[in-house]
Order: structure tokens, then C-alpha cells, then sequence
């Protein structure tokens, strides 16, 4: 079987992001935090910071602890989004980029001569030298080639950071059996301790399984496609359509309380009501989640009548809000999403309200043609008043932000 795929994945992304701008961090241990708090974490850490234990997740007093020296930065997702998309032009030029994962990983599909070992650790080299010759000298990539994108990712984490790596069919599966379970992607924590249950606590006993063990421990067909992916197989996916979409913000301390919780609340649910209309969407469920310092979150989720309209949503959001559990508690994070996402020609629509839903949507786009034009907060609706400059844009694994939709004003 032949090397199809190469996998690039950008190493300490955020962080390197901020170092290749800022050069008074370059070298030094960087923490990237969503908002400056002593009670929040690291979302990114340069290697510098690494080697001192430090990584995502991290809380900043602990990281301090590792690091005295550690300095931490605020996230700025616009500039990350856009040299994510430098960076995807960069390697384009190079060869066809087949499938961008996240913010910082894309997979190449190797064609032709690019397929023989050779050709693709040259391939590889170029796609370095561009990188930094037009992307800078702080950002780098590990990159992985293999059969499969699965086996790809697994090299391009074998050498980290700047390394290059192969696995070859033949090499199969012994390459595999130095691994931990956790080193496969797919196999999280959760996922191991499944894995556990069912006597499975090494690669070689995981590459042993056959396929109904494998769809019996992770209690669907992935776990079959699992089987596959060991194998250099690359699986088969059904594309599915969106099926949710939402946003969520770690709370600065002055906005820990229920007002500031309920401000960006609404500030939240205003922001992904306005996504949710820019892909044509309607939302038949919506929840809300609050997590609380060191205590059980709180959060209600309803089904609503498929809906774009804000000012409907609001009303769900107020609806739940009535049932906060006021007291003592310390909102720390709280998110709004909503799910049951279909197009309007899949919704039944009751004849007579043709007339207010003609309206709503006259008023929805009228007020996201000014926000657009004029910028985000030029108007919006009042629940959302104490939070106009929090709930910023963020960056989820497996959603990058449209610049124009979801983009911060400059305040």
C-alpha cells in the first residue's frame, strides 16, 4: 500500500502565533490564557513552557509554580484565524491541501510520484522552507506520511516540535506497538478506560482485536473504523450535516455573578443566532450550561419551535433563567448552544403565522446587515448591555470562525 497521506500539524500553534508577532516572547515560557484571571488555564503553551510540564489545560497558579518565570498572554483568535488561512495558502502552494482538521492541523493527499518515500519527505522539506520563509521562523510543523490519515497523524506526533516522520506499510504493526493507547487519536481518556473493561490495554492487544471486538468496545462503528485505520485503511465517512452550533465563555472575575453570568448569556445566544442564520439554519432545541467554582454545574435544555429569531431565543433563555440556582454558587463559565439544526424547507409552518415570521425574518436580517456594515454591537438586544466586550471570538477544535460573521470589533 502506498503513502497517501501527509499530515501537517502546526506545534504550540497559539502560542508560536504570538511569538512570531511579539519577538519579546520569542524563547521565553508562554502561556496563552482565554482571559487574564489567575483562576482560568492555559489553552496554549509555547515548548519553552513545556519542558517545564506546563501544556493546555494547565491551571495559571500551577503553571506559575512550574514556571516562575512563565508570562501569559491573552488569546487574540482573529490573528490566529487568519494566519491559519496564510498557513493553508503556504502549504496549498506546495501541494493540494485535501482536508483542513482544526485550526492548526491540515492533511495533504499524496498523488503519483509524491507517493514514493523520497518524493514525500521532499515534499515535506518544501513545505517547511515555505512555512518559514513566508510564515516565519517561530512557526513550526511536525509532519507525518503514511498510508492513511489516521497512521499520518500518529507520525506527525512521533517527532514534536519541527519533526518529519514515516510509517510504512510494512512497517506495520510493529511501528504501533511503542504506543500508548492514549498516543492514538480517538483514544481519550474515557475511551482508555472502555478500552480497559474489555482487556485491552496495550496497541499490540488493540491491533489484535478483530472487528466486532472493536465495535463492541467503543459501541459503535467507529470502532470498526478503528480496525480499518490501524490498518492503513483510510475509512469511509458519510458526510453529515451540521447538527449543532453554540458558544461558550470562561467568565471574568468581575462578571462572576448571576448579572454577569445572564449578561453574557445573552451576549452568547445574540452571537450564535447570528451564525445560525448565516448557514440558512433553524434550531428546534436550544440548552444552557453554567459551571460553577467548585461545585455541580447547572445547566436546562428544551425543544422550541424551529426558529432563527433572536428575540424567540431570548424568550428560551429567559424562561430558563428563571429556574438559577441563586445563592452562594460562583458562575465561572457559561455557554448557550443550540441543536436539531434543519433547513426551513424541512419545517411544517402553521399557515396563519406566515405573516409575524415574515416580519421576524425582515427584522433579523435588517439588524445583521447593520452589525455586518457598521460592526457587531451597532445594535443589539438589551439583556446583552453589561457584556458587549466579553464573550470575544473563540476557537473550537473542530470549528474555525468565519472572520466576517463572528469577528470582534475593535473596541
Amino acid at each position: 500500500m502506498s503513502l497517501n497521506a501527509l499530515y501537517v500539524d502546526f506545534n504550540s500553534y497559539f502560542a508560536s502565533v504570538e511569538q512570531q508577532l511579539v519577538p519579546s516572547l520569542r524563547g521565553k515560557p508562554v502561556g496563552v490564557l482565554a482571559v487574564m484571571a489567575e483562576t482560568t488555564c492555559c489553552i496554549a503553551a509555547s515548548y519553552e513552557a513545556k519542558k517545564f510540564g506546563v501544556k493546555t489545560g494547565t491551571g495559571v497558579r500551577d503553571a506559575r509554580k512550574m514556571c516562575p518565570d512563565m508570562i501569559f498572554v491573552e488569546a487574540r483568535p482573529p490573528l490566529y484565524v487568519q494566519f491559519h488561512h496564510k498557513l493553508i495558502e503556504i502549504v496549498e502552494s506546495c501541494t493540494h491541501v485535501e482536508k483542513v482538521l482544526s485550526i492548526d492541523e491540515m492533511v495533504c493527499q499524496l498523488t503519483g510520484s509524491q507517493q514514493v518515500q523520497e518524493n514525500a519527505l521532499k515534499l515535506a522539506a518544501k513545505i517547511k522552507r515555505e512555512i518559514t520563509k513566508h510564515g516565519g521562523e517561530f512557526i513550526k510543523c511536525s509532519i507525518g506520511i503514511a498510508p492513511n490519515t489516521f497512521l499520518a497523524k500518529v507520525a506527525s506526533n512521533m517527532q514534536k516540535p519541527d519533526g518529519c516522520t514515516v510509517i510504512q506499510q510494512e512497517e506495520l504493526p510493529q511501528r504501533l506497538y511503542g504506543l500508548a493507547l492514549r498516543d492514538l487519536n480517538g483514544v481519550g481518556k474515557q475511551m482508555e478506560a472502555r478500552l480497559h473493561r474489555h482487556r485491552i490495554t496495550t496497541v499490540e492487544q488493540l491491533y489484535a482485536a478483530n472487528r466486532q471486538q472493536l465495535q463492541t468496545a467503543w459501541g459503535s462503528i467507529e470502532g470498526e473504523r478503528m480496525y480499518d485505520k490501524l490498518r492503513g485503511i483510510e475509512p469511509y465517512y458519510v458526510k453529515n450535516a451540521r447538527s449543532s452550533l453554540g458558544h461558550s465563555h470562561v467568565l471574568p472575575p468581575v462578571q462572576r455573578n448571576f448579572e454577569g453570568a445572564k449578561a453574557v448569556l445573552h451576549r452568547l445566544l445574540q452571537k450564535a443566532s447570528m451564525r445560525l442564520r448565516s448557514y440558512e439554519l433553524l434550531a428546534s432545541r436550544i440548552s444552557v450550561k453554567v459551571r460553577f467554582l467548585d461545585q455541580p454545574h447547572w445547566g436546562l435544555e428544551s425543544a422550541i419551535s424551529p426558529t432563527d429569531n433572536t428575540l424567540r431565543l431570548i424568550q428560551a433563555l429567559e424562561t430558563f433563567l428563571q429556574h438559577y440556582p441563586h445563592g452562594k454558587f460562583t458562575p465561572v463559565k457559561v455557554g448557550v448552544s443550540f441543536s436539531g439544526l434543519m433547513t426551513p424547507d424541512e419545517v411544517a409552518r402553521d399557515l396563519f403565522q406566515v405573516k409575524p415570521l415574515e416580519s421576524e425574518k425582515k427584522l433579523n436580517k435588517a439588524i445583521d446587515t447593520l452589525n455586518l456594515k457598521y460592526g457587531k454591537n451597532t445594535i443589539y438586544f438589551g439583556g446583552a448591555h453589561e457584556a458587549l466586550k466579553d464573550a470575544p471570538m473563540r476557537i473550537a477544535f473542530n470549528h474555525i470562525p468565519d472572520l466576517v460573521i463572528e469577528g470582534d470589533d475593535t473596541d
